[in-house]
């Protein structure tokens, strides 16, 4: 059967997809919100801003692997409906979270001047992306708290109040955005620092928020400072042997998008801002594939904890068509709309008309990514084995896409387009390692 007719799957997996598509849309409308001001502000700041987002980017990576490893055990615990397990383990995916946001924020602290040149040697865009980097530091540990307390709530299926979280802050992000960085209503035109100070009261009002939620109005978890940490060895060594492959596998993602910009950067002037304005709305609308990969996610790590192994294979047949049908559609969204989205740009005439190249890369890349990403991390981890997503992501990005790029780019001195398609070419041949594991059911 290819199809479930199973009717409970509908009504769990459609709804919890489409507010997990809603939360990460308003959620990274944050970004957004910075980019697409800064863009028609100045080519520079956005170029600035693009450069420390690549850290950011890194950061969200590391924490979405520590909350995925979160909710991947999380998630089998809920299908027997325990959640005393799913406390600790919340406590010890914020120790870990904390680790990495207080090393990243000592790091950017002490040599931001060497971190961003390692994306890029304009000095003016440097200079930028200094001023945006000296307020985004702070936001770090507050962001991994954040999303690691939502993803608790997301292994037990509560997502509306992320989806409630991220619409707020996001209404707060653009009208600060809008009086900051042009200096309207009498305040100072700050530029990009205006967007920075945006984005860190947003961050600051997401965690307030989600806080005040588990403490006053979560029903299933009820976590508490005395049931979070209190996990044991045993519970620790059962985290870190899910979580350390999905770690790794999200930090090497995250360092290959930084190495990407690196890469640009070190080309031409009008490549890290003809590549930060198309992949904006790629990675806009991407989140359908998180969306859909966090959900199915929940889906089969619940069904796997509960033993049910023959309905996760009927899952994982309907998932994968689901994933096709998706990845054309929206594909073909960005494609009708790639003129007007590049429209909100103030870029130079060369840098647009390669921005236009890209994006209609990208939509070929999209139908790709939409397959292979959410049956990789939704069916494949979430069903229990992180590990083949580590190994796939280590030899086919970095064994096999970079050697061609770093050919393409230094070596070869091929058209920056053309190392762009090298750049996201693993989103094509990742999918046929994918389809023969996800299709052994193992």
């Amino acid at each position: 059967m290819l199809i479930t007719r199973d009717k409970s799957f509908y009504k769990t997996f459609l709804p919890l997809m489409a507010m997990l598509v809603l939360q990460n849309l308003i959620s990274y409308s944050v970004n957004l919100a910075d980019n697409v001001m800064l863009g028609s502000y100045s080519q520079t700041a956005l170029s600035g801003a693009a450069t420390v987002n690549q850290i950011q980017f890194l950061l969200q990576q590391l924490t979405n692997g520590v909350a995925e490893g979160l909710v991947v055990l999380a998630a089998q615990y809920w299908g027997k409906r325990d959640t005393e397990p799913i406390c600790r383990l919340t406590g010890l995916a914020l120790s870990v979270g904390a680790f990495i946001g207080i090393a990243l924020t000592i790091t950017v602290s002490c040599f931001p001047a060497q971190v961003l040149h390692i994306f890029t040697e304009d000095e003016a865009i440097c200079a930028e992306g200094m001023k945006y980097l000296s307020i985004m530091r702070f936001t770090y540990l507050i962001f991994i708290f954040t999303n690691v307390l939502i993803g608790a709530m997301r292994s037990v299926e509560t997502v509306k109040i992320a989806f409630a979280i991220s619409l707020s802050t996001f209404f707060l992000n653009i009208g600060i955005n809008y009086v900051l960085i042009f200096g309207n209503f009498g305040a100072p035109e700050l530029g990009i620092v205006g967007a920075a100070i945006g984005t860190l009261v947003a961050r600051c009002v997401e965690l307030l928020i989600v806080v005040c939620y588990i403490l006053f109005g979560d029903k299933k978890l009820k976590l508490r400072l005395g049931k979070i940490f209190s996990w044991n060895k045993e519970m620790a060594a059962d985290y870190f042997k899910v979580s350390i492959p999905v770690v790794i596998t999200q930090a090497l993602f995250g360092i290959s998008v930084a190495m990407q910009t690196a890469v640009l950067g070190h080309l031409t002037s009008d490549a890290i801002a003809a590549n930060s304005a198309a992949t904006t709305f790629f990675q806009f609308l991407k989140i359908v594939v998180v969306g859909e990969a966090s959900a199915a996610s929940v889906i089969m790590g619940k069904t796997v904890g509960v033993g049910n192994f023959e309905k996760a294979k009927e899952y994982a047949k309907t998932l994968q068509i689901f994933y096709i049908v998706v990845g054309v559609l929206v594909a073909g969204i960005l494609f009708a709309g790639k003129d007007f989205l590049l429209s909100f740009y103030n870029l130079t005439p060369a840098a647009m008309e390669l921005a236009r190249q890209i994006m209609i890369l990208l939509c070929f890349v999209f139908m790709g990514m939409s397959y292979q990403m959410p049956t990789a991390l939704g069916i494949i981890r979430g069903g229990g084995d992180p590990k083949f997503v580590m190994w796939n992501d280590l030899i086919c990005i970095w064994l096999i896409m970079y050697p061609l790029v770093f050919l393409a780019a230094f070596y070869w001195k091929l058209p920056v387009i053309v190392v762009v398609a090298f750049l996201n070419s693993d989103q094509i041949f990742k999918c046929i390692p994918v389809a023969i594991k996800a299709n052994r059911y193992r």
